[in-house]
This record gives structure tokens, sequence and C-alpha cells, in this order.
């Protein structure tokens, strides 16, 4: 019913006020997407210490790119320090479809 009652309120700023103000934000996706994804995903405290973190790295001298939300949380976070929920810097970016395997001698595959 919590998460719910989130996603409609952010669904609304994406509806009225995210129009008005613009989208600039420097992250794909969204910080609203990210925010929404982060408390179905982990439930409304979780999701909304890393929504919090994720819109004070959005900023002039903040993070950019791609940045989506962790599958699980992060290890020693707790409901008593949530700030460990959250990432302060940098993003969480897929893995780069550039990488290259070399296959050595005996067969093994090696990333690099």
């Amino acid at each position: 019913m919590i998460r719910r009652a989130a996603h409609g309120l952010i669904r609304g700023y994406q509806l009225t006020l995210s129009g008005l103000i613009g989208r600039q934000c420097r992250h794909w996706p969204s910080c609203s997407e990210y925010t929404d994804t982060a408390i179905i995903r982990h439930g409304l405290w979780p999701g909304g210490w890393m929504g919090f973190a994720r819109i004070c790295r959005c900023g002039p001298l903040g993070t950019h790119g791609i940045d989506l939300v962790p599958e699980r949380l992060p290890d020693g976070s707790a409901w008593y320090r949530p700030w460990r929920y959250a990432r302060w810097r940098g993003v969480e970016a897929p893995p780069s479809p550039f990488a290259c395997e070399a296959v050595e001698e005996d067969g093994r595959a090696e990333a690099r």
C-alpha cells in the first residue's frame, strides 16, 4: 500500500512538475524513474534512501551516465544505518559490451 502511494506521488511529479522544470537529469534512467524502481524493488525505506542519494549525485559537480538500481541491497546496510543503502559516489553501470575475452593455450577463457 505504501509503495503504491509512493509510486503515485512519483508518477504525479513525472506528469506535472517534471515537464515544467524540464528534463535535465544527467543520468539514465532519470532520478524519478530510479527512485520509483528502487522503492518497488527494495521497499520504501531503502529505496527512498537510494533515490535521495541519487538526487544528491545529480548536479553540476555530480556523476552522470548510465546508473541502474542494484539488484540487491549493499552489504552492511540495515534499517538503523540508512545511509548504507545508498551509493553516494559513482554509478552502477552495466558491464561493458566491449569486454574482450582471450582464450589461453589450455582452453580457458580469460576476461580482459
